[in-house]
């Protein structure tokens, strides 16, 4: 720092002063010692509260850190340095359905009968209402592969056992057609990087009422295909409930892949004389296309 040194001298006293000659005070130098520090200091006093904010904004991020302090507290202290600023990025949405028809072919099979193997082809209409939800029918078919025995390929193994090596009769109906009509939602919707390329794609969930068409079958059953009580139940119509759920991946505008799980409950006739409850469970999957074009 550099030191000012300012010195005064004394003025001579004047002849005709009347004062007495003997004050000494008076004509000693007086030196005074002066910092521009200080002088800086003083003259710019917003210099202390610069110091102030920027001890307050360095206490208040470490007490936030520590978990002692509130973070609002800390936001305030903060922006008196600097004004923190928002972006907001909003991406288009590249696949829409709402307004939209769904059309596409659909393959699947029935995951949980323990007797056959049923494997289905059909087709499913979608009209979505809105982004969220839409109509849907739904129309398959399972074709009967065998009339029954060792080769009959419908039969899965534990068929073959039991009737074939053990003389049991299981109740097999072979589930050959069915059609359903759903509310179906979207609620959750979602974009992924394949590469270069973004790919949407949704899970949805559906909820209707359906019928089914079963066949039984006279050689698993053990029965004379003639028999009064085997022909009255041997070909049924059976109302059944729709629970599902799946995921659809769109690849563009108009082409998308779904895979679904749909549940199928109704109450079956045997032998003209019991009734079960049956359950199927079919998986399948399938390519819809979606006309007409996004606006």
């Amino acid at each position: 720092m550099m030191l000012l040194a300012l010195s005064l001298a004394a003025l001579p006293a004047q002849a005709s002063s009347p004062e007495p000659a003997d004050s000494a005070t008076d004509s000693s130098p007086v030196v005074l010692h002066y910092l521009a520090s200080d002088a800086l200091a003083d003259d710019d006093p917003a210099s202390d509260d610069t110091e102030e904010d920027e001890d307050s904004v360095k206490s208040e991020k470490e007490a936030v850190k520590s978990g002692s302090a509130d973070p609002k507290k800390a936001e305030e202290a903060t922006g008196k340095k600097a004004k923190k600023r928002i972006i907001k990025v909003i991406q288009k949405k590249n696949f829409m359905k709402i307004g939209r028809y769904e059309v596409g072919p659909e393959i699947g099979f029935v995951t949980n009968d323990p007797f056959l193997n049923r494997y289905v082809i059909g087709a499913t209409i979608d009209y979505h209402v809105t982004e969220i939800f839409a109509a849907e029918i739904q129309l398959a078919y399972s074709p009967i592969l065998g009339s029954g025995g060792e080769n009959d390929p419908d039969w899965k193994k534990l068929s073959k056992q039991l009737l074939l090596e053990n003389s049991v009769s299981p109740d097999i109906s072979k589930l050959d057609a069915m059609g359903s009509a759903a509310l179906a939602f979207s609620p959750i919707y979602g974009k992924a990087a394949v590469g270069r390329k973004i790919i949407a794609f949704d899970m949805y969930g559906a909820f209707g009422l359906g019928v089914v068409h079963t066949a039984d079958d006279p050689k698993a059953l053990q029965v004379d295909p003639g028999d009064p009580a085997f022909v009255g139940s041997d070909q049924e119509w059976h109302p059944t409930t729709i629970i599902a759920g799946g995921a659809r991946v769109a690849f563009g505008e108009s082409v998308a892949a779904r895979i679904e799980g749909k549940s199928m409950s109704y109450i079956e006739t045997i032998n003209s004389t019991t009734l079960e409850m049956k359950n199927n469970f079919l998986l399948q999957g399938g390519v819809t296309f979606f006309f007409p074009s996004m606006k």
